[in-house]
């Protein structure tokens, strides 16, 4: 039997999350909900996810140093990250990228695409 691959939601809205958590389940992955930063680093100490999918604006510590901390820590660095966030300006696109996201994806955003982008 094949294990569905786990993703990582560190999104502090619960709606958003709620259809993130959704829209994966319905295409095959096993999604883990994080609300903040502490949470996050809990879950990530726990067990390794096949992929994070990351905001930038959390409680707690910022998903820009978040990524940047798991970007440099041996055990969590090839792990891949999709910064998720409503900060979608040039410069905050270069910044998340720069810290260490694989992709990233501006809110608001079509759950289709996620997924897509989720499975490459």
């Amino acid at each position: 039997m094949r294990t569905m691959p786990s993703v990582l939601i560190v999104e502090d809205e619960a709606s958003i999350a709620e259809l993130i958590a959704v829209n994966l389940r319905h295409n095959g992955f096993r999604p883990i909900w994080a609300m903040d930063s502490v949470t996050a680093q809990r879950d990530l100490d726990a067990a390794l996810p096949d992929l994070i999918l990351l905001d930038w604006m959390l409680p707690g510590e910022s998903g820009l140093v978040l990524a940047k901390r798991w970007r440099a820590d041996a055990r969590t660095q090839a792990v891949p990250i999709i910064m998720l966030t409503a900060r979608g300006d040039e410069a905050d696109r270069v910044a998340g990228l720069d810290a260490g996201a694989d992709d990233y994806i501006a809110k608001p955003f079509s759950p289709r695409e996620l997924v897509a982008r989720v499975r490459t």
